[in-house]
């Protein structure tokens, strides 16, 4: 059970004079990160906290400022670094921290079949391209047996004809070997509705890469969730 009750307890007292048991890296030992609070993980990445104020309670006024840890780890450099109490150091950090998220599950893709586990694709993804601030186009490059052998991102740019090239694709295609193919795109806007751009460049990919035997398996376009065109029936 999450451990509530804590701070209130000991918010006028440094974490070094909190009881052993009741401080947060030694409960996260002992029970476990999910009996913790995002404010005391994030006490926990910070170390410290800034005169006057222990790690939990800079925590939470981090958690407030950016609206939780997703507004948080999205944060630029400049935004997070005006944020006194954190510094480069620390926003260098919380970034490692994300990126190796995101490398653990990118290997975990590539040891099984990406089909089989959509889930991971569709999280993978929310977290590498949800929150870019240009739309960018990526690739999902997979061998006969749907193990990935790479993502690469091609293309930033408003995603049109104009912008995503098909020949530029199957380069890539040819390269890698690859015998399937999972497009996906970002909206800044957060809408994940296709639009007819899309769905016009999907179908001019599809058909320029079936001229190599690749196929599509799928597009996801990314805003605030995802949608499928598989699953919408778009291919």
């Amino acid at each position: 059970m999450r451990h509530t009750n804590t701070t209130e307890k000991f918010s006028t007292m440094n974490i070094r004079e909190w009881p052993l048991h009741e401080r947060p890296r030694e409960r996260m030992l002992n029970h476990g990160p999910a009996s913790l609070s995002d404010a005391e993980l994030l006490a926990i990445v910070l170390g410290s906290g800034r005169q006057g104020r222990n790690a939990i309670d800079l925590a939470h006024e981090m958690l407030s400022s950016f609206g939780g840890l997703r507004g948080i780890l999205r944060s630029d450099e400049k935004t997070m670094c005006a944020f006194k109490g954190v510094g480069r150091t620390r926003y260098a950090i919380l970034q490692a921290i994300n990126e190796i998220a995101r490398r653990s599950l990118l290997e975990t893709m590539k040891k099984g079949d990406v089909l089989a586990n959509p889930d991971q694709v569709r999280e993978y993804l929310l977290m590498k391209i949800r929150d870019y601030k240009h739309e960018t186009f990526v690739c999902l490059f997979l061998d006969n047996q749907h193990r990935l052998i790479a993502f690469e991102e091609m293309f930033r740019g408003t995603i049109s004809g104009a912008s995503v090239h098909p020949r530029e694709i199957v380069k890539r295609c040819l390269h890698h070997n690859a015998a399937a193919i999972i497009f996906a795109h970002n909206h800044p806007s957060g809408s994940s509705s296709p639009s007819k751009s899309d769905k016009h460049i999907t179908q001019e990919l599809k058909e320029s890469l079936g001229l190599i035997d690749v196929r599509v398996l799928d597009h996801f376009v990314v805003g605030e969730d995802l949608t499928s065109f598989a699953e919408e029936s778009l291919l």
